[in-house]
């Protein structure tokens, strides 16, 4: 057997023998992170149970290693100046590099110490595609190994998926609670045991009296009330013991109820989870999770456990593994989602909003309740605050960004699915814009960094793309809110009557140049004609909140429009306009492609793929004559066969198909119009010069500039060449070009012919 001989901690007499050891496989070492502050603490790391942790001006940091410069800390600095200047944690994680050694003995070394367990990708499209994972997430920087089980030194051999939901090996909780300590411990809104609530400037606690309190080396401060936690020189949170909320010690067996449900098949779900909903929607922190998953499952959040299961169950029958076994009962899960969700805002974390989202993620969620309650559980968290500045690790800084900006969203599009106000509003919204680096995972928590292909690393690179380009999206879907539909907008266009539409074109030009804008300067990755065959895209999801927004703004200048009260050159501006888009949207859905429809959508998309025809039910209703709605009822009969075809691999679709039906239904009510000779609308669907005034009195000063919009780009001749069933085919020089016109070109099976009636 090989044997080493071991540094010794402390200086010892000349006399004394150094002690040899038998050395330990790499693989069964468990690291601990550190970070500056703890390695100022000392005798700190000895309350966990930690050895031989060196002081830190015996050491470099881990940056200052990679770098091979010298660590330079400054008296009563927690930062080393090269880290400080980077604005980076000065951690001390990694081991240095082992120097060589006489050994006693040479023996071959177990190679078995360098195995490591690997997860192979249930889905057909990413089957050459692993993810490795460690059986332990090095996170201790030092244990006695005699408190490591023999079986938690011994690596997994076969692929996880095939395992139990967790490895049912005997687990020692001391080295559960030193791993779960020393991942959370440093966290505030991710505690194991305890819970924060943000204290507001005109709460009881004051800031000057808090400010008064004796704070610890952890910011901490402990009151008979609670404990306050500082996170920087004006926030402060108080938190509080989770023993003392309702249903405390229930999460265990709700987890072993999961477990019951899903087992065997956990970890091939989560494997899904992370493969396809996670890189689109990054709320959670995947590493950590990862690492609580395998070494203490029991610990982990049961509504989010549930509500990663509840999602990946989407995909259960795409996977040729798992589609063989009978599939989980979906409603079990749900109950239990629902009922420790309920149980977890007693004691709010960041995992509690975690499961919230994304159980509002389900195809059939639609509850607007419970998206009021995880605003308010937010704020209580101080997710609407910048915590680029708080004493929190930085990985946690990231999160939280994510969370936050993820219930943004969820709160601006349900406004608009809903029609009803949002809880969010920029005043009090101090969240700065997310960054490449909020978003991509740290190399220091992902153990596989340096492993992970150029497929897997370039699909994350696009997901993240996605969350941020639609986190940009909602701040323009919001303003056409804000502007368009709150109940000082809705007065104000009532008040000024006849001038309202005037007035609704003046406010919607700055919002329609920002929504093109958008869409010119998106990257390439990101754009709807980048898909890789049999791989799936969640793309889709994004440009159909682009069309929906769309949607929104030219709904309420239709809704202005009437016949008896506005200008009739204004009029046909207007309606062509919404008639171009309308058409760019059903053409794009008609575009989809399986890779899209069977991806991930994001929650309002059902909605979304309503709106559109609801759009176009209000242009047939609204139509002056005949012909004009007779185009959209044909229209609309092959958008409804788009659906319907389109939902045998997207099923929330039969939502929109249903929705369209009752829309038509309505459209029965309809009184029957003029024809096109009886009307003062000419056969291309221009107004007849006879009641348009003087093209030169529109075109002085600012009016015509209102009228313009920029909503129309196509010369008034151009329009002058169709005809009345397809007057409002090919008008758009807009960036949606590429639908309408490909759609013409390269029509895809799953829509009738125009012909159809």
């Amino acid at each position: 057997m090989a044997v080493a001989i071991q540094p010794s901690p402390m200086p010892r007499p000349s006399d004394v023998p150094v002690p040899i050891a038998a050395a330990r496989p790499q693989q069964a070492k468990v690291q601990r992170r550190i970070s500056g502050k703890e390695n100022l603490l000392g005798g700190k790391a000895a309350s966990f149970g930690i050895t031989s942790v060196r002081p830190r001006r015996e050491r470099p940091c881990d940056a200052c290693r990679r770098r091979k410069s010298r660590c330079v800390i400054h008296e009563g600095a927690l930062l080393c100046v090269l880290c400080e200047f980077h604005k980076q944690d000065c951690t001390f994680v990694q081991d240095p590099q082992p120097r060589k050694r006489k050994v006693v003995e040479v023996e071959k070394k177990d190679d078995s110490s360098k195995k490591r367990c690997v997860i192979w990708s249930p889905l057909v499209q990413q089957k050459n595609s692993v993810m490795h994972v460690d059986v332990i997430n090095a996170s201790i920087r030092s244990v006695d190994p005699t408190t490591i089980p023999q079986q938690l030194q011994k690596p997994l051999q076969k692929p996880l998926h095939k395992l139990p939901t967790r490895p049912s090996i005997p687990r020692d909780q001391r080295l559960i609670a030193q791993i779960e300590s020393n991942v959370l411990g440093e966290t505030l809104g991710l505690q194991r045991s305890k819970h924060s609530r943000y204290i507001g400037l005109t709460s009881p606690f004051d800031p000057v009296l808090v400010g008064l309190s004796q704070f610890d080396s952890r910011h901490e401060s402990n009151l008979d009330v609670g404990t306050l936690r500082r996170v920087n020189d004006h926030e402060t949170f108080i938190m509080y013991p989770d023993e003392n909320a309702q249903d405390y010690g229930t999460d265990v067996e709700f987890n072993a109820e999961i477990d019951r449900l899903v087992s065997p098949h956990g970890p091939a779900l989560i494997d899904i989870y992370f493969r396809i909903v996670h890189p689109s929607f990054p709320i959670i922190q995947k590493h950590v999770f990862l690492e609580r998953y395998r070494t203490s499952g029991q610990n982990v959040s049961p509504p989010l456990l549930a509500g990663m299961y509840i999602l990946a169950l989407n995909w259960w029958s795409h996977d040729p593994h798992l589609s063989k076994h009978p599939r989980p009962d979906v409603n079990q899960l749900d109950a239990i989602a629902s009922r420790t969700l309920a149980a977890a805002m007693q004691r709010p974390k960041l995992s509690t909003v975690q499961a919230g989202l994304l159980l509002l993620q389900r195809p059939d969620a639609d509850s607007w309740s419970l998206t009021t309650q995880l605003v308010a559980i937010g704020q209580e968290l101080g997710l609407h605050l910048d915590s680029a500045s708080w004493s929190i690790p930085l990985w946690e800084r990231g999160l939280r960004k994510r969370i936050a900006w993820a219930l943004y969203m969820q709160d601006k599009w349900s406004s608009l699915i809903h029609g009803r106000p949002s809880h969010i509003f920029s005043a009090n919204w101090a969240v700065t814009h997310i960054t490449d680096e909020d978003i991509t995972e740290e190399a220091s928590l992902n153990p596989n960094f340096g492993t992970e292909s150029e497929e897997e690393r370039a699909e994350n690179e696009k997901g993240q793309m996605l969350f941020a380009q639609m986190i940009s999206l909602t701040g323009i879907m919001a303003e056409v809110m804000d502007t368009f539909y709150t109940q000082v907008a809705i007065q104000q266009f009532a008040n000024a009557g006849k001038n309202s539409t005037r007035i609704i074109l003046e406010r919607a030009k700055p919002v329609q140049i920002k929504l093109k804008d958008w869409f010119a300067k998106l990257p390439a990755p990101v754009r709807m004609d980048n898909v890789t065959p049999k791989q799936l895209s969640s793309t889709g999801f994004l440009h159909l909140a682009y069309f929906a927004t769309e949607i929104t703004l030219h709904r309420r200048i239709i809704q202005s429009l009437s016949a008896e009260s506005s200008d009739a050159y204004l009029l046909y501006i207007c309606r062509s306009a919404a008639k171009t888009r309308l058409i760019s949207a059903m053409d794009f859905v008609n575009r989809l492609r399986p890779e899209h429809l069977q991806a991930f959508w994001y929650f309002p998309s059902k909605i979304n793929f309503t709106l559109i025809s609801t759009f176009g039910g209000l242009l047939q209703a609204t139509a002056p004559a005949r012909e004009e709605a007779d185009f959209y009822r044909m229209r609309l009969r092959e958008y409804r066969w788009t659906l319907s075809v389109s939902s045998e691999r997207a099923e929330f679709l039969d939502y929109a198909v249903q929705m369209l039906d009752t829309s038509r239904s309505m459209l029965k009510n309809l009184a029957d119009k003029p024809s096109l000779a009886q009307t003062q609308v000419n056969s291309a669907g221009v107004p007849n010069p006879a009641v348009i005034r003087p093209l030169q009195s529109i075109q002085q000063g600012r009016e015509q500039e209102t009228i313009d919009l920029e909503m129309t780009e196509a010369p008034l001749q151009s329009l002058t060449r169709t005809t009345s069933t397809s007057a409002f085919s090919g008008f758009s020089t807009e960036p949606m070009d590429q639908y309408s016109e490909s759609g013409h070109r390269d029509r895809t099976p799953n829509t009738p012919p125009s012909s159809v009636g």
